[in-house]
């Protein structure tokens, strides 16, 4: 494949679909394609999956439940979205990868999800396949939950299921986030999403210049 793979993860209201879409408009000014995309929903299917997951009780799925859910959305995303793209030379931008997976379902939940079975689960879906580059987007969660309820009073379809979970889940996403980006310092940058949209933006180019050399 010669496209990249760029991936925006973080916890709840950080503002990666607006640096996604900044990200992607500052890669097609220096001449690369780019396809813009997100999990769940990148594909019509995707979509579907999207409402079942983002919205409605918090409770009526448990962890294995939203895994497997998510990484059916997360195979039809690959297989229809991201390795054909990138197969014609495209980059892709997704607001959200397995990265989420890992944070929500095995962070999030005080790991009721053995880490063996869903890092199987990844295995099956996408194989070795990673991010060229995943940018975690860091900030204090009490902040991000202010900002993601502020944005949902303006939506008709309100997707709150997780902001509705009590502070100490999100505050386990954020470890889980930062425990990752550890792990895997080559794949992964944190910045800091705790400032303005012109800021974070700048932060994101730098990091992306850098690491492509564009």
């Amino acid at each position: 494949m010669n496209g990249r793979f760029i991936t925006l993860e973080g916890g709840e209201g950080c503002g990666k679909s607006t640096q996604a879409k900044l990200l992607s408009s500052y890669l097609q000014s220096k001449g690369i394609e780019t396809v813009l995309s997100k999990e769940p929903g990148g594909t019509p299917e995707g979509l579907v999956l999207r409402q079942l997951l983002v919205t409605g009780d918090k409770d009526k799925f448990d962890a294995v439940t939203e895994c497997l859910l998510y990484y059916a959305d997360r195979r039809n995303h690959l297989t229809k979205v991201v390795w054909p793209a990138m197969e014609q030379g495209k980059w892709v931008i997704s607001d959200r990868y397995a990265d989420s997976t890992e944070a929500y379902q095995y962070y999030g939940y005080d790991k009721r999800i053995d880490y063996n079975t869903l890092q199987n689960m990844y295995k099956i879906v996408a194989g070795d396949f990673k991010p060229d580059l995943t940018l975690i987007l860091d900030m204090p969660p009490e902040v991000g939950m202010k900002r993601s309820f502020a944005k949902a009073a303006n939506m008709e379809n309100k997707e709150l299921r997780f902001e509705n979970r009590q502070m100490e889940f999100h505050n386990n996403l954020r470890r889980g986030f930062l425990e990752i980006a550890k792990r895997e310092p080559n794949r992964c940058v944190v910045v800091n999403a705790d400032t303005d949209i012109e800021t974070l933006h700048k932060q994101i180019v730098a990091v992306v210049a850098e690491r492509f050399g564009i």
